[in-house]
This record gives C-alpha cells, structure tokens and sequence, in this order.
C-alpha cells in the first residue's frame, strides 16, 4: 500500500491520479443513469448499445489505419455507433414492442460482429480485448474533460427534469396523463447512456460498462426509498467500488476494471442475500404472531 500512496503522490506518474480521479468522475455517471436505468429496466437496451459500440471502433481503425478517412478516432466512431443504435432502439421500442427483443439482440450480435471483422482488416495488430475490457491506468486528460462535461451536462438534467424523469420512469401511463412526454424523456435518457457507454468504455471496457450501469445501482435498490436516494447511494457504492478495486488491484497487478466489478458483484450478491434473508426471517416472525394472536383467540 505504501507503493501504491507514494506513485499517487509522485508528479511524474499522472496515470495513477488520472484513474482515481476518472473513477470519481465514472461513479456519478454509474450512480445518476445506473438508477434511471435500472428503475426503467432498460439494462438491456443499454447493453446493446455498449456492444454496438465495437462496430464503430473497429470501423474507425481500419478507415484510419488504411487512409481513407485518416482524421477519424475510435472514440468518434464509438459515438456514431452508438448514437445511431440508441435512435433505432429507442424507436422500435416506442413503435413496435413486440419486435424489441429481436432488434435488441440483432443490434447486439451485428455490432459486435461488425468490429471484430474491421479489426480483423486493420492493418496491423489491433486487439480487440484492449476495448472489451478496457484500461483506466491509460485514461489521459481529454478523456478525464470530457467525463467531467458529460457529468455536469447529466446533473443538470436530472436536477432539472427530475419530476418527469421520476414520474416517466415507475408510471409511464400516469406520467402521460399529467402531461409529461415520456417517449421524449425515454429517448433522451438513451442518447445520454450512449454517449455515457463511450466515455466509460475507457474505464471498465465494453462487456463490463453495462455491469457498472447496475450493480451499484442495484445494490441501493435494496436501501433507497426513491430515484433520488438510489441515485445517491449508487454514487456512493460506486465510488467505493472504483477506490477499492484500483487499490487492491495495483498490487496484485491485476485489471483495475475487472477487479471494480468483481467488487460491485460481490457486495450486490451479498446485499441480495441479506435481503432474502432478512424477508425470510421478518415472513417467519409475521406468521408465528399471527399464529399466537389466533390461539389466544381461542
């Protein structure tokens, strides 16, 4: 530990202090949109999306690597992708849900499927498990900016509109009955989580961003008593998560991303368990002085 303390302290190794403080800027993504999309039970949407994003950055390797579009970045052609698959979900499952789950798990497949065959073609060596897992000990400070914009761009939003993305997200019918455009809210909150699915593919890569998007909020599920507080604590488990898994895994040497979400997994397994149990125990309780109460009538 005191190796890890002394290379965070050190100026000449920024890498360490970027991934902290990426991780902190992560968690209120984790924490903000995890709970609209875990209340909303759109997790597979998101994971769709997170997936899809491999097209597009294979695609912007291999353009770029073979000149034909020499400016393109994988992070532009992560977003291109990204966006177009959160339109073409988002729409399908406005107009036509009983298509849904085809198109979701299309997306998916094709997306993935799209990246790994540009790889494939890109001169060079490309290694596709760089981006499905990713690395945020090689975070650099244009990444760090445009996390702390997408941060303060999806605060405001839900300070602003937290009514209506409350009341869009446990009551669609009734939210449209007051007046709230909830097919608006919904596709909005997509193009968010897309672009929210790039950023953070850098910190725990494609496969694990979409575990990020739930667990913590999943966790405080069991602790919340609204979006708000669940937004809060998913924050706040997130941030433990990303500490804890950085700090173990820089001395065993491990992938600080896989390590944050074993940690998140972890504590969700054991949240749910206590909670099982504990809903055992108080059923128990209710039935045996229920049984009490009628023999005593007796």
């Amino acid at each position: 530990m005191s190796g890890f303390i002394e290379t965070l302290l050190d100026p000449s190794i920024p890498f360490l202090r970027n991934a902290i403080i990426a991780g902190l800027l992560s968690s209120v993504l984790f924490g903000l949109l995890g709970a609209i999309v875990t209340v909303q039970r759109i997790s597979g949407l998101a994971g769709a999306i997170s997936h899809a994003v491999l097209g597009g950055i294979g695609m912007a390797l291999f353009l770029s690597s073979t000149g034909i579009v020499s400016w393109i970045t994988p992070v532009t052609g992560a977003m291109i992708f990204a966006i177009i698959a959160a339109a073409i979900i988002g729409v399908i499952s406005l107009r036509s849900k009983q298509r849904e789950d085809t198109v979701i798990n299309a997306i998916w497949a094709v997306g993935m499927s799209m990246g790994i065959l540009f790889m494939a073609k890109t001169p060079g060596y490309t290694d596709p498990m760089s981006y499905l897992f990713g690395n945020i000990l090689l975070i650099t400070d244009r990444d760090l900016m445009l996390l702390a914009i997408l941060d303060a761009v999806a605060i405001f939003c839900a300070w602003r509109f937290y009514p209506q993305i409350e009341a869009a997200a446990f009551d669609r019918e009734f939210a449209r009955s007051r007046g709230v455009n909830t097919d608006a809210v919904f596709i909005v909150i997509l193009a968010v989580t897309a672009v929210a699915v790039v950023l953070l593919q850098t910190f725990v890569g494609i496969v694990m961003v979409i575990a990020m998007l739930t667990l913590p909020a999943g966790t405080a599920g069991y602790m919340a008593r609204n979006l708000a507080s669940m937004m809060w604590i998913g924050f706040a488990f997130s941030t433990f998560f990303t500490i804890s898994g950085i700090c173990t895994s820089w001395p065993l040497d491990l992938p600080a991303g896989a390590t944050v979400v074993v940690f998140a997994g972890a504590v969700f397994l054991i949240a749910a368990t206590v909670k099982a149990v504990a809903g055992k125990f108080l059923r128990l309780r209710n039935a045996s002085v229920h049984n009490n109460s009628h023999r005593k009538k007796l």
